[in-house]
């Protein structure tokens, strides 16, 4: 396969090389590097590029300013029984979540379920991700994370809440774990993001300008609001998620969790919240996994609406972008040039 015109197909080792490289210079210890670069280039390769490499850039302004530590992995603030506050300390979101899927799968093998509920953490990639890494220990995992204000309720035309995501990932009999990973915007900023990059309209119904209005300019966007996936539902769901994470941990909540892409002195201090439920506290994991499965198959086989050629299960998308990259990441012509503007500054070149 080759790249579009304007766009660049890396080998996903050699973009983790460069990652990890600059993540490097940037005081992050080799091991953390390397990890947050995978997570990173792992996004790209699954088709989310609004949580793959565009974001280097903004992770590094924030380790050179200070409001990311590049050294934090967090600590324990209070613990009983199953249930875990954990302090992020402002270190790389990537590093923090590790330990906290550990830590919620351990209390949830001791007590059924394990709850870790985080502050003062900072962007961990896809929610997804981490539900699955519990998923894999046999427990469903259920993952959340809120973020800065972004959409107003039903009828407003303030923003409220974030786009705050939800992730739940099973065990299955397939092999790879069933994964619903979802923020409950229309749409993700990060894609708003990339498409005001490229030039490109948005679709109606993604976002409002600051008044209020629908807008299919991703500029305006910005400035304005994020739009709730399925109207109140979304924004209640969502309201919730941000009591759940940074009410029970004792972080921010709403207006105090700050703009991602704001002042990169000031720590984002979003809150995130780890739940796994330990299978075989409820089931033998070979049954509920061989049902999750079943399910999933019935879901691809069943009938196609007109006009669609299969339908496709939670992931499948995901799946089929891993495919068809044949491991190697194709970044658009905005990342790119950000990426090669930040490897400049510390004689790492973007590879050719």
């Amino acid at each position: 396969m080759t790249a579009a015109p304007g766009t660049r197909r890396i080998a996903a080792a050699a973009a983790i090389d460069f990652a990890a490289a600059l993540l490097s210079k940037h005081g992050v210890s080799e091991p953390a590097a390397r990890e947050v670069a995978a997570d990173l280039v792992a996004s790209e390769l699954d088709g989310i590029a609004s949580h793959g490499l565009m974001l280097l850039p903004m992770y590094l302004d924030r380790l050179a300013a200070g409001s990311v530590s590049p050294k934090a992995e967090g600590r324990i603030v209070s613990e009983n029984a199953g249930a875990v506050v954990y302090d992020a300390e402002n270190g790389l979101g990537q590093v923090t979540a590790r330990r906290c899927v550990a830590l919620a799968v351990a209390r949830a093998k001791t007590h059924a379920l394990g709850a870790v509920a985080v502050r003062n953490g900072f962007h961990f990639g896809t929610a997804g991700r981490w539900a699955a890494a519990i998923a894999k220990d046999e427990c469903v995992g259920v993952v959340l994370c809120n973020t800065r204000p972004l959409m107003p309720p039903t009828g407003g035309a303030e923003r409220l809440v974030g786009n705050n995501p939800i992730a739940i990932a099973a065990p299955s009999a397939g092999g790879e774990p069933l994964v619903v990973d979802l923020a409950l915007s229309a749409a993700a900023m990060g894609k708003i993001r990339m498409a005001e990059a490229a030039g490109d309209a948005i679709p109606l119904g993604w976002a409002a300008d600051a008044q209020g209005a629908p807008t299919a300019d991703p500029a305006a966007a910005i400035k304005g609001m994020l739009l709730p996936a399925a109207g109140p539902k979304g924004f209640g769901l969502a309201m919730m998620i941000d009591l759940l994470a940074g009410g029970l941990s004792s972080g921010a909540v709403g207006s105090d969790v700050r703009p991602l892409y704001g002042d990169p002195k000031l720590p984002y201090a979003c809150a995130h919240y780890f739940l796994a439920i330990d299978v075989a506290a409820f089931r033998p994991v070979v049954d509920f996994a061989a049902v999750v499965e079943a399910l999933t198959t019935r879901v691809r086989s069943s009938k196609p609406a007109p006009g669609v050629d299969r339908v496709l299960a939670p992931g499948d998308p995901a799946l089929a972008a891993r495919q068809q990259a044949e491991g190697f990441v194709t970044l658009e012509r905005a990342t790119v040039t950000a990426l090669e503007t930040a490897g400049a500054k510390h004689a790492i070149p973007l590879p050719a």
